[in-house]
């Protein structure tokens, strides 16, 4: 029998019922952000500050603490706090600009997603809130001091939270039906001391009326009893019941200019008018008529030291309910979500996985979920504010993603992280579905569809990077997630969406021609790309043109290019079962790939090709106007992600389409110079499969030989990203004189250069790692137990591909595990992290990982991509090497999942 929250799921796939019509859609940040920036510059940090945001409407979009929304964000709701002595209302996130910290933007909070089912139906959030005064000027200040040889400056180390003087906020959320939110907030006070705080959970309308003076406003309004009526034409009414609230308060959503700029305000109430009332005890700031589109319910709580207290509120489009109803009934209510939440979790994490990898996993998928974020931008419209006319003359070509002014973008999305990136990030994206697809393969499909529909893929088959620059160009993974979400529905409930494969290997197409035909200059099948998400990590910014007027061939943009050919082949060997069409589609993708495999490795050996002979490794290749290239000898991921490109062919395909043999038979004999290399598809391997791959046998030894080694790449907790040996032997590349450097670095970058703060010189990062687990465990579908490498190298064990794998894979569960010291390395020395009790098993789940010692680094909230690890966990404590033999083709064996099993009947 379907659990409850399964059946949920098949109701919100059905659309009998709209269980996901609210969730945790709000950002986190949205002030300093591309789509709020009006500076004739493009400086949209400066533009747009935290300072500003508590008095300027926003125009695209909503921010708040441990919010919700409905899926197109008309109505918000967040709790806003204050503990009595800081200089603002703490209704939002604090962080530094990307200019004010010396390892660039970084939320400065501590607040942690506990908890949340994949239609919302349950969810918690946990925020921080020290008793002393927020120190904001400090951190500003002590960042600005450090250099990027010191660590950053963080809240704790302020010491607002010695001697435990802090709140411990939680904020629930259970769903009694699909419009019927119940929400309990509970403050605990960790002190020795009696503390007060105030609360104002909040409600207001984002401002959609700046569009259009003849839309009809919305309006909140008081009703009986600590009410609020929320009404919007669109949407419908809600009520909002907080029951022993000291008083409702009411104002309007709308700028305060007088504060901003000295003129006058155009409406009396504006949106800092709580700020003003609480604070500053401006009496005049609140609308006394009780209306407006933002109110607020204010509680006054004294907590007992070491004591808690408890609010219920209630936010219904129930018109029969009057209020929360009995407490009784509104905490069973809690308890059924709760005890809904652990039993579809209980089949996510079955009991062979160990209570403290439940725990992680079921955090990072918490995280994945509290991710989602409504996402408004439409560039036309933008664009034109902005004094552009996309279609007229005289255009401004500089102009900030001009090209995208197709793009209409209203969505809820998956977001790498809700504060420092609330802004969907396409190669991310395309990660955030392994590890969704393990709790919602709807969602998980819905976001990959949305990336390559036509208000979001440009017309000319680009898919859109982020919004600082829609036009970079990200790794092409889409089509690799496309294909591992299908198998894991596939492998789930007997039967894959086609529709779905089908209609996103069409718009595919049309990437992967972009790409053909946009990155491949010479025409030799080898290509650049720029940055391809890996920043810094190159001697060169790949993204601007390089000192002296030439340019770059990736072994990276190749390597993506064949794992994208080899996804696009096994898409159409799936559809081909139903539709004999796809034959030719699949050989068309099988020849290109053959194609680019061996212009990366042809027989010979120059400066002119990505692999290095001698070195037995993949390099970049520079050349210059002349036509003359160099390798840039940089041990890299740039040169281990060519072991990525690797598929399986399962023996009865290859016996259907005997085409397939056919086209590689003749490859390798038509053009043997470049099939010298290359591992011969038509040789069978393990149970009769065949394999595409890039590496031959000889030569996947000689790059192994290199990731595994601890001196190189393979840290205690995963495969940097950069080699450990240029730290004592930093890489040095002279051109005309002058001598470009690049080091090892473990943590962050010690240099501004390209990029930013992002930092590919010697972390480790979760989604190339996961990719090359992804193909360690297909290799040794192929190769089975007769492939052996000493892992690590030195060490004198011999280990097969399987157990190469699971030796990765739990080096990087070991970054968040408890050790034998009792010490979790992602927090590294913070002694708080690791020994209070209060903060020990909440866990963050970091941009990347410092390379020596596993400390997490970078955005601590990017779930996103780092959610990743849930999937690698689940996967080594419950499959075995004779599990992946016998799996087939199915992607990190998606049919070792569990849950929603009965959905689909």
């Amino acid at each position: 029998m379907a659990g409850v929250e399964q059946v949920r799921l098949r109701q919100a796939k059905q659309g009998s019922k709209a269980w996901k019509h609210w969730g945790p859609y709000l950002s986190e940040r949205q002030w300093g952000t591309v789509r709020e920036d009006y500076s004739p510059n493009g400086d949209a940090w400066n533009y747009f500050t935290h300072d500003q945001a508590r008095s300027k409407a926003y125009k695209w979009g909503e921010d708040g603490i441990a919010g919700i929304s409905d899926d197109h964000q008309h109505l918000c709701f967040a709790l806003a706090m204050w503990n009595g002595v800081d200089p603002i209302l703490k209704e939002r996130l604090f962080g530094l600009t990307n200019s004010e910290g010396n390892h660039g933007e970084d939320v400065k909070e501590y607040y942690f997603y506990l908890d949340s089912t994949p239609t919302h139906s349950y969810m918690k959030y946990l925020y921080k809130y020290p008793q002393a005064a927020f120190p904001y000027d400090e951190l500003v200040e002590a960042n600005a001091n450090r250099t990027k040889f010191e660590h950053e400056y963080e809240l704790i180390d302020t010491g607002v939270f010695d001697k435990d003087k802090y709140f411990d906020v939680f904020v629930e959320y259970a769903k009694a039906d699909a419009d019927d939110m119940l929400v309990r907030i509970t403050v605990a006070n960790r002190g020795a001391e009696d503390a007060s705080i105030h609360l104002l959970p909040s409600l207001w309308f984002r401002n959609t009326w700046w569009q259009s003076k003849s839309e009809k406003k919305p309006e909140v309004r008081a009703g009986g009893s600590n009410s609020i009526i929320a009404t919007h034409e669109r949407l419908g009414s809600y009520s909002f019941y907080a029951p022993d609230a000291q008083e409702i308060l009411f104002t309007n959503n709308e700028s305060n200019e007088k504060r901003l700029s000295g003129t006058e305000n155009s409406v009396p109430f504006v949106k800092d008018a709580f700020h003003e009332y609480v604070i500053h005890g401006n009496k005049n700031a609140i609308n006394p008529a009780q209306t407006g589109t933002k109110a607020a319910a204010h509680y006054v709580l004294k907590v007992k030291a070491q004591g808690e207290a408890v609010i219920r509120l209630r936010l219904t489009s129930d018109t029969k309910l009057a209020g929360i109803g009995s407490v009784a009934e509104f905490d069973r209510i809690f308890a059924e979500r709760i005890q809904e939440a652990d039993e579809f979790y209980r089949a996510v994490c079955p009991a062979r996985c160990k209570p403290e990898d439940q725990n992680i996993i079921r955090q990072a998928l918490a995280g994945m979920l509290w991710s989602k974020q409504f996402y408004y931008f439409d560039l036309d419209l933008w664009l034109r504010e902005h004094g552009y006319n996309p279609t007229g003359a005289g255009r401004k070509q500089t102009m900030r993603n001009a090209p995208w002014f197709h793009m209409l973008n209203a969505d809820v999305i998956s977001m790498p992280d809700k504060w420092e990136y609330p802004w969907y990030a396409a190669w991310d994206l395309a990660f955030h579905t392994v590890a969704l697809a393990m709790v919602d393969i709807e969602c998980a499909k819905q976001q990959l569809e949305l990336m390559i529909s036509e208000t979001y893929l440009h017309p000319n088959g680009q898919l859109p990077a982020y919004e600082w620059n829609f036009g970079d160009v990200n790794p092409p993974v889409h089509a690799w997630a496309v294909l591992y979400v299908y198998m894991t529905e596939k492998s789930l409930y007997g039967a894959g969406d086609l529709d779905f494969l089908r209609s996103c290997s069409r718009k595919l197409l049309l990437n992967f021609t972009w790409w053909v035909n946009r990155k491949d200059r010479s025409g030799r099948n080898i290509f650049e790309g720029g940055f391809l998400g890996l920043d810094n990590i190159g001697v060169f910014d790949r993204s601007a043109p390089l000192p002296d007027g030439g340019y770059l061939e990736q072994a990276d943009g190749t390597a993506w290019m064949a794992m994208f050919a080899q996804s696009m082949l096994s898409i159409s060997l799936e559809l081909a079962i139903h539709d004999e069409s796809y034959e030719d589609v699949a050989v068309k993708f099988l020849e290109h790939f053959l194609w680019i495999a061996g212009a990366m490795d042809p027989q010979g050996d120059s400066d002119h090709e990505l692999w290095d002979e001698q070195d037995g490794f993949f390099y970049d290749v520079l050349y210059a106007p002349d036509g003359s290239g160099r390798r840039l000898r940089l041990k890299s991921m740039v040169g281990l992600l060519p072991l990525a490109a690797v598929s399986i062919i399962p023996p009865e395909l290859a016996k259907k389409y005997p085409r397939l043999r056919e086209r590689a038979r003749n490859f390798f004999e038509r053009r043997p110079e470049l099939a010298a290399n290359l591992h011969d598809p038509d040789v069978p391997g393990e149970q009769g499969r065949y394999m595409l791959s890039v590496l031959n046998r000889d030569n996947l030894k000689r790059v192994l030989s290199r990731m595994l080694d601890e001196t190189q790449f393979l840290s205690e907790y995963g495969i940097r990203s950069i080699s450990r040996e240029h730290l004592g032997n930093p890489y040095v590349f002279d051109l005309d004189g002058t001598k470009y450097t690049v080091q090892y670095e473990p943590a962050e970058s010690t240099t501004g250069l390209f990029g930013g703060n992002s930092n590919w010189r010697g972390p480790i990062w979760m989604p190339v790692n996961a990719l090359l687990v992804k193909s360690l465990l297909q290799l040794y579908q192929y190769y089975g137990d007769s492939f052996k490498m000493e892992c690590p190298v030195g060490s004198g064990v011999e280990m097969n591909l399987f157990e190469i794998a699971q030796e990765i894979g739990n080096r990087l569960a070991k970054i968040f595990r408890v050790g034998k010291d009792g010490q979790r390395p992602v927090y590294g020395e913070t002694e708080k992290f690791q020994t209070d009790p209060h903060w020990k098993d909440l866990i963050l789940f970091y941009e990347y990982f410092h390379g020596d010692n596993g400390a997490g680094i970078g955005a601590s909230h990017q779930t996103g991509w780092t959610g990743v690890i849930a999937r690698f966990i689940h996967l080594f404590d419950t499959v075995s090497a004779a599990d992946v033999l016998d799996e087939g083709n199915s992607s990190l064996l998606a049919s070792r999942l569990e849950p929603a099993r009965e959905v689909i009947e």
